[in-house]
C-alpha cells in the first residue's frame, strides 16, 4: 500500500513551489527592480553634481595661459645667443612663462571634462579615446617643451658656464622640436577628433567644426618651424569656449 500525500499538504507545496509564486517574488523581478532603484540614484546623482555653466571659462583661460606662455618664451628666447649670456636672455619673460605652465595644464584638463560633459550620452567610444589621449600627450609634450627651455635658461644664468652658445642652441633646438614636431602633432590630432564629435553630436556648430579641421590641417602638415602657428591651437581652444560659455548662459528657449 503506498503512501498518499494528505491533500493539505499537496496544497502547501503548490502553493510554495517556485512556478506558483506570483511575479513580484521572482528573481528576475528583484534584479529589474535593483536596476532601477540603481539608474535613479545615478540620475540623482548626476544633477547633484552637474558641471557649473561657468565651467567653459576654462578653455578660455587655458588658451589665454597657452598664449601667454608661447609668446613669452619665444621673446625671451631669442633666436642666436651673443655673450654675455646673462644680458641676452630675458629671465623675466622665460621665469614667468614656466610659473604659467602649470595653470595652462590645469585648465585644459577642467576644458576637457567641460567638452565630455557636453556631449553627454552622445559620447563615441573611438572618438572621445583619441580625444582624450591626444590631450594628455599633448600636455605632456608640452611640459618636457617648457621644462627644456626653463633649465637651458637656468643653466646659462648660472655662473662660469662655458660654451655657453653651444648649449643654449642645443637646448633651444630640443624645446623646439618637442613643442612643433610632437605638441603641435597632438594638438592637431585633439582638434580633428573633437572637432568631429562635435559634428556628429552637434555640441558645437558646424563653422567651428569647419575651422577646426582647417587649423588641425595646418598643424599637422606643416614642415616647416614657423614661430607663431602654435598660437592657432589656443585661438580654435577660444572660439568654442565662447560658444560654449554664451550658450550656457543663454535662455533655455533661445538654445
Amino acid at each position: 500500500m503506498g503512501f498518499t500525500m494528505p491533500q493539505e499538504a499537496a496544497w502547501g507545496k503548490k502553493r510554495f513551489s517556485k512556478a506558483a509564486l506570483p511575479i513580484p517574488f521572482t528573481l528576475a523581478y528583484c534584479e529589474q527592480n535593483m536596476q532601477n532603484e540603481k539608474e535613479t540614484r545615478s540620475l540623482i546623482f548626476r544633477k547633484k553634481m552637474k558641471t557649473p555653466r561657468a565651467a567653459a571659462a576654462a578653455g578660455i583661460i587655458f588658451s589665454l595661459l597657452l598664449s601667454a606662455t608661447i609668446i613669452l618664451l619665444h621673446l625671451g628666447l631669442p633666436a642666436t645667443l651673443e655673450q654675455p649670456a646673462r644680458h641676452a636672455l630675458q629671465t623675466g619673460n622665460i621665469m614667468l612663462a614656466l610659473h604659467l605652465v602649470p595653470f595652462s595644464g590645469i585648465s585644459f584638463i577642467w576644458f576637457m571634462g567641460v567638452l565630455r560633459d557636453r556631449l553627454g550620452e552622445n559620447e563615441d567610444r573611438f572618438f572621445t579615446t583619441v580625444f582624450w589621449s591626444s590631450g594628455i600627450l599633448f600636455l605632456a609634450t608640452f611640459f618636457v617643451s617648457a621644462s627644456v627651455a626653463g633649465a637651458t635658461a637656468n643653466l646659462l644664468i648660472g655662473q662660469g658656464v662655458q660654451n655657453s652658445a653651444d648649449i643654449y642652441v642645443l637646448g633651444r633646438t630640443i624645446s623646439s622640436q618637442i613643442l612643433n614636431i610632437f605638441s603641435l602633432r597632438m594638438a592637431a590630432v585633439f582638434i580633428l577628433s573633437t572637432a568631429t564629435l562635435g559634428l556628429r553630436s552637434g555640441f558645437i556648430p558646424k563653422w567651428a567644426s569647419a575651422t577646426g579641421f582647417v587649423f588641425a590641417l595646418l598643424l599637422l602638415v606643416s614642415t616647416r618651424f614657423v614661430d607663431w602657428l602654435p598660437l592657432a591651437f589656443p585661438c580654435w581652444i577660444f572660439i568654442i569656449s565662447v560658444y560654449i560659455l554664451v550658450k550656457n548662459f543663454r535662455p533655455a528657449q533661445q538654445k
